[in-house]
C-alpha cells in the first residue's frame, strides 16, 4: 500500500516522531541510500521521506547493489518529486546537491550534505559514497532520536 507524504506525516504527528526528508536532484541515489539507512537504523523512531527536484524513473541500480551489501533493500523504492508540502511536513530537511530547488521555511532544520553523485559511477565509488552517507545518518539519528 502506498501512502502520500502528507498521510505519512499525519500518522507521524500522532506518534510524536521526528520526520526527516532527504532531497537530491534525481531521488535515485544519495537520498535513497540515506533514507534506506535511516529507516533501517531508526526503525519506528523516525518518519523517513525522500524526494528529488527532477526525479528519475527508477533508483540507480548501483546504489541498490551497494545498499544490498549492507542488508538494506531499496530496490522497490520509487523516486518521488519534491513538493512544498513534503518540506512543510518535515522537521529536518537534508539536501544533497539540489541547490536552490529546495524551498526554505522558517523553523525547519536544514543540513546540506556535500556528497559525490553516484550516477554513472562504479560500485567501488558508490560504496565510498554509501559509507559516507551511513556515517552522516548515524550522527543525525543520534541527535534527533537517541536510543532508549
Amino acid at each position: 500500500m502506498r501512502f502520500s507524504l502528507s498521510k505519512k506525516k499525519k500518522e507521524a504527528d500522532t506518534a510524536g516522531l521526528p520526520t526527516v526528508l532527504f532531497v537530491c536532484v534525481h531521488n535515485a541515489g544519495r537520498s535513497q541510500m540515506a533514507a534506506g539507512y535511516l529507516q533501517h537504523l531508526a526503525g519506528d523512531r523516525v518518519t523517513v521521506l525522500s524526494a528529488g527536484s527532477e526525479p528519475k524513473d527508477k533508483v540507480n541500480p548501483i546504489a541498490v547493489e551497494a545498499m544490498a551489501e549492507e542488508g538494506i533493500d531499496i530496490a522497490n523504492n520509487v523516486p518521488k518529486i519534491l513538493t512544498t508540502q513534503s518540506v512543510v511536513d518535515s522537521d529536518v530537511v537534508v539536501t544533497m546537491g539540489c541547490g536552490d530547488a529546495c524551498p526554505i521555511y522558517p523553523g525547519k532544520r536544514y543540513e546540506d550534505w556535500v556528497l559525490e553523485d553516484p550516477a554513472g559511477q562504479d560500485i567501488e565509488t558508490v560504496r565510498g559514497i554509501r559509507d559516507d552517507i551511513k556515517r552522516r545518518v548515524e550522527a543525525l539519528l543520534t541527535e534527533i532520536a537517541p536510543a532508549h
